[in-house]
């Protein structure tokens, strides 16, 4: 094992090293917020229209109230990026998950629709400012596969903790239009572990010039064709959100809790997936990964948009999900093994941008769509497009290795610091 000086805290106390349990629980924690971003206050709509029925168009409003954030994320995270490596990966951690908690909270007292929507557009800058911060210091903790193996808990942990805040939130809307709002109000505890275990890494700051920008660290090409992947499979993945409870209304007869059953099937499978993607990467490295994460994905959505049979339908959104499982830890890995540590939360933050702007833009690119398609026909549309992604990735990585499929980051492309400057990831991080 590495070993390295453990700096102490102001009051004595060693204090916690990078890697360690309590901080790999505090980024776990803050990186679920992410998944509370739009979709936990959907059950509310109804009833929040209702209660503001007087405001001129109320409906359209309402609505943006579950979207706006996603617009939001899409435009701030490169701005938060930005931040990220000039200001620092703590504070900017810090700060988003109060402001989560703040904004996201807001909703339980304010009584102005117009003030709700400007505290979701609050919400959006901390979950831009949380996603990019709590995945750029997963790079900088860990090294080769330890890296994988972490990113992938991470999307394990959003998997999960989509499900169970997602079902929170019915349940307390079930009460009052205005209980999903309650449950952002966990980030404010939260911010107090980020102040506790989070470290800044020392590799940044020696990767910074005298004015404290990134010295000599330049974006690598490959950002943006991972920033293309990123935008197609969510265009492609959101057409489940917003148009499988049309789809099984049509082809079974089933309800809305049945539709958000089947959904949780999809985010189970994404999850279990996601828990298990370091051994996946360690097996095959990220080019074939990528192949198969886009393979997966067009299986998925041919199985859904082929078949009348709901069980069919059924096994697509598991193979939809399991592709998902893979796709961000293993493009993060990818961009990451790139990426000098000075800039990475800027290069990275492109990643949280087109993941959001892909899910904005789905519903605004399908809908139209499916007049002339019908549902059914979006669906074998978005396998058709994976099945393409899929075929591009597999005949230009014949022959070609990629830094992130070593055991280790390539001599600089990954950690600035020499070793030493990193402490080892904890022993249960390994395992």
């Amino acid at each position: 094992m590495v070993t390295t000086d453990n700096p102490t805290t102001r009051g004595g106390r060693p204090a916690p090293r990078a890697g360690s349990r309590p901080v790999l629980a505090t980024l776990l924690l803050a990186s679920m917020l992410t998944t509370m971003a739009g979709a936990i206050i959907a059950p509310s709509l109804p009833a929040m229209e209702k209660h503001f029925s007087s405001v001129d168009n109320a409906a359209f409003l309402v609505r943006l109230v579950l979207t706006i954030p996603a617009l939001a994320i899409a435009i701030g995270a490169p701005f938060v990026g930005t931040l990220v490596d000039r200001v620092g990966r703590k504070p900017v951690l810090a700060f988003s998950v109060g402001l989560f908690g703040i904004a996201g909270g807001s909703g339980l007292v304010l009584d102005d629709l117009y003030a709700i929507l400007a505290g979701r557009l609050l919400l959006g800058v901390s979950v831009a400012g949380i996603m990019t911060a709590t995945t750029t210091l997963v790079t900088d903790y860990y090294p080769g596969e330890s890296r994988s193996r972490v990113l992938g808990l991470q999307a394990g942990f959003m998997g999960f903790g989509g499900v169970a805040f997602l079902s929170f939130g019915g349940v307390l809307a079930d009460m009052n239009w205005r209980g999903p709002f309650a449950i952002y109000l966990v980030a404010l505890p939260l911010t107090l572990l980020v102040l506790r275990y989070v470290t800044e890494p020392p590799a940044v700051a020696a990767g910074r010039g005298a004015d404290g920008r990134p010295a000599g660290a330049r974006m690598p090409s490959l950002a943006f064709g991972i920033y293309a992947l990123v935008l197609a499979s969510q265009v492609m993945f959101y057409t489940i959100p917003s148009q499988l409870p049309f789809y099984l209304e049509d082809i079974g007869g089933i309800g809305a809790s049945g539709a958000g059953l089947a959904i949780a099937l999809m985010s189970l499978a994404n999850a279990l997936v996601g828990l298990n993607f370091g051994r996946i990467h360690k097996r095959f490295g990220v080019r074939p990964v990528a192949v198969a994460t886009f393979t997966l994905l067009a299986l998925g959505f041919a199985a859904i948009g082929s078949s009348s049979h709901v069980a069919l339908v059924l096994v697509g959104l598991v193979l939809v999900g399991s592709g998902i499982g893979m796709l961000i830890p293993n493009l993060n890995t990818w961009l990451a093994s790139r990426t000098p540590a000075a800039i990475r939360g800027r290069v990275l933050s492109g990643v949280t941008s087109c993941l959001f702007l892909g899910q904005f833009l789905s519903p605004v690119l399908s809908q139209p769509a499916t007049g002339r398609l019908g549902i059914d026909g979006i669906y074998l549309a978005a396998a058709g497009l994976g099945i393409a992604v899929a075929v591009v990735l597999l005949l230009t990585s014949a022959g070609r290795k990629d830094p992130a499929d070593a055991p280790a980051d390539a001599p600089g492309t990954g950690p600035a610091a020499p070793a030493a400057a990193h402490p080892a990831p904890d022993a249960a991080a390994q395992r």
